[in-house]
């Protein structure tokens, strides 16, 4: 196989990585920031699951796979921890008697108290998905991209990609700030930065960025069982006493600021008990890349020298995607759950 550069080492860049070096192929993966996942992935909340949610394009067709391969993960690197607490939702409950797709069901005021005791106001209904899970996707990039340096790979840190090199139409490598990195194959997963990478090749790339602000907060250690999920907040226990807490964003805003923080913040006092020495550590906000067609995942020129993995939710299906990239580049042969997920070539 020959060589290929990966830009950007968020999660799906370090899982594609990980997945290439582990088969043999030299690679090299390039990161702008000083570490793995200091973009969007260490801004995630990180609910991995394979229903529910919005599943657009060829999503839904990786989506049966995300479980069984989070569970190879584990296996093949024992430092990543996978918190399967199930979810508990009662944002999307479905109208009237409609069943729950399958592996979701719905249960009544008991059920919820039994999962949630720390709930002061259970609603009547919810939606309990037990095989749901939650990460840390910042230790899970890291796990990654050392796996990958251990089976050979070449890992730069603090080397932004500028633009790809072309010669006579063909992309022979990128460039940075320290010089030409040449390759036969450059695989882009740098999030809302690929489109201007490409933007000199024939390739359709509709890549919009969606602002999404998260919140830190301390708390007791349990406060939280589940991933929950009401109307007013997103929140789970990423670690015994730290909470990952979706802050929401008003209308007409690029994302959530302090005051907006402190209110969500306000949301969760209100809505358990125990919570009075919650507090704020911090929030966040990031850009998620997002498609309306759904992930976007194949070679973004005729002669197969560029390809391309940008998808939401990318901590969801990296482990998935990073497997499917690296047999497509091995092997030649086009994965079929990808079908789907192919980027228009002119």
């Amino acid at each position: 196989m020959s060589a290929v550069v990966v830009v950007g080492a968020g999660i799906v860049g370090s899982s594609v990585a990980y997945h290439l070096a582990r088969r043999g192929v030299p690679v090299t993966l390039l990161e702008q920031g000083p570490a793995p996942a200091t973009g969007v992935t260490g801004n995630s909340f990180a609910w991995i699951g394979r229903s529910g949610g919005d599943w657009p394009g060829g999503a839904r067709d990786l989506r049966e796979h995300v479980l069984a391969d989070y569970r190879r993960l584990e296996n093949e690197l024992p430092q990543v921890t996978v918190r399967r607490t199930g979810s508990l939702s009662w944002a999307d409950v479905p109208a009237g008697d409609s069943r729950p797709e399958p592996g979701r069901f719905r249960i009544g005021r008991s059920d919820i108290t039994a999962l949630e005791p720390n709930l002061r106001h259970p609603p009547d209904q919810a939606i309990h998905t037990p095989s749901d899970a939650g990460v840390d996707p910042t230790a899970l990039a890291r796990a990654l991209v050392a796996a990958a340096d251990a089976h050979g790979a070449t890992v730069l840190h603090d080397t932004p990609v500028t633009s790809l090199q072309i010669t006579d139409g063909h992309v022979t490598g990128v460039l940075t700030p320290t010089g030409l990195h040449p390759a036969t194959t450059v695989v882009l997963t740098a999030g809302t930065a690929v489109p201007q990478l490409c933007e000199r090749l024939p390739v359709d790339l509709a890549i919009a960025a969606s602002p999404a602000t998260l919140a830190r907060v301390a708390a007791p250690p349990g406060l939280i069982r589940t991933i929950v999920a009401s109307p007013d907040f997103e929140l789970r226990e990423v670690r015994d006493g730290n909470l990952l807490l979706v802050v929401p964003r008003a209308e007409g805003t690029a994302g959530g600021g302090e005051q907006a923080a402190q209110d969500a913040l306000r949301h969760l006092k209100s809505a358990f008990r125990g919570s009075d020495r919650c507090r704020l550590l911090g929030h966040r906000t990031s850009s998620r890349p997002m498609s309306a067609h759904g992930p976007l995942i194949g070679y973004a020129i005729h002669d197969r020298s560029v390809y391309v993995a940008v998808m939401h939710s990318a901590v969801t299906l990296a482990p998935t995607v990073g497997r499917l990239v690296a047999d497509e580049l091995v092997t030649g042969r086009p994965a079929p759950e990808l079908r789907r997920c192919r980027p228009r070539v002119s």
